[in-house]
């Protein structure tokens, strides 16, 4: 397996650091290409004055979907790997990709583990039962996909600045493609490590980014409404009884509804018009084959 590891990463030059020495210890022979955002902590010349990073690219787009399709524009490997640049990979993780690519394998995900004191929280599978798929979700900062899988894929979808992962999941399933889950794929970090920016969090886009896959791969039926008001209810009841705790103000909650409102309905006007852009089982408008302006400079030591 030649593997290639992609790693986006915004305003994160330590944590970063501590993932490509992880790489090399544990990986020695991958490919690593690191997509930096506009960043201004000095991540730039970190990267550059290493030795074990084969390709920096440099973007202006603050969005880790289209840092992750940058990175897949110029990996050579026949399977591509994201890693979060605050993650470091553990003991075993280039060799439960290895095996389970050489088993036949189209995608292989992994737990992201989190250090606390006194041990590890780490996730577990995720799958769900949408309309007529099983969809096996992944985390986009620990998953390993084959070259060929994510080629018909055309990357991740890079209109979504959140979920681009999750979305990428209810693809694949409509391709009929399994996604493997290896408990020895797993990667760490730090419990007090934060994202740094690269996907945004606040509620009107967490819908907008809900509504839109959801339409985008399924239409407008009954099960997407349903899950989406379910969520809506569930984060609106969270939020109203922080009111009465005391932790949140009533205009706040009536604040947060409005993001809410706002983002469900964009996200399903979007979401249709993606659906009616593309209607392969792909259902990728805004792929890697879309554009071809992500990276304004590019520093290749293979060249």
């Amino acid at each position: 397996m030649d593997l290639s590891v992609v790693v986006p990463t915004l305003n994160g030059r330590e944590r970063l650091a501590a993932s490509l020495d992880s790489l090399a210890a544990r990986a020695p022979d991958a490919e690593v290409v690191v997509v930096n955002g506009p960043s201004a902590d000095g991540t730039t010349g970190m990267v550059r004055d290493r030795d074990d990073v084969d390709v920096l690219v440099e973007i202006a787009a603050r969005n880790v979907n289209v840092a992750r399709n940058a990175g897949v524009e110029v990996a050579a490997g026949d399977a591509v790997a994201f890693l979060g640049y605050d993650y470091r990979v553990e003991d075993g993780w280039f060799e439960a990709a290895a095996d389970a690519l050489d088993g036949g394998a189209a995608v292989v995900a992994g737990p992201l583990r989190e250090s606390v004191r006194g041990g590890a929280t780490s996730d577990d599978r995720e799958s769900r039962r949408i309309a007529d798929r099983e969809v096996t979700y992944f985390s986009g900062r620990n998953v390993v996909i084959d070259r060929r899988t994510l080629d018909a894929l055309d990357g991740f979808d890079e209109y979504l600045e959140t979920g681009g992962a999750r979305d990428a999941a209810h693809r694949l399933a409509g391709m009929g493609v399994d996604v493997e889950w290896r408990g020895e794929l797993s990667v760490r970090r730090r419990a007090e490590a934060t994202d740094g920016g690269v996907e945004t969090r606040d509620l009107g886009w967490k819908y907008r980014a809900l509504a839109y896959r959801l339409v985008k791969n399924y239409g407008l039926r009954p099960t997407v409404v349903r899950r989406t008001l379910r969520h809506a209810v569930g984060d609106a009841v969270g939020a109203f009884r922080d009111v009465l705790g005391g932790e949140a103000t009533p205009s706040s909650w009536a604040g947060n509804g409005r993001d809410v409102v706002r983002g469900i309905s964009g996200g399903t006007s979007d979401g249709l018009v993606a659906r009616t852009r593309d209607r392969s089982p792909k259902r990728n408008p805004n792929g890697i084959s879309a554009r071809a302006d992500r990276a304004v400079a590019r520093y290749d030591r293979r060249e």
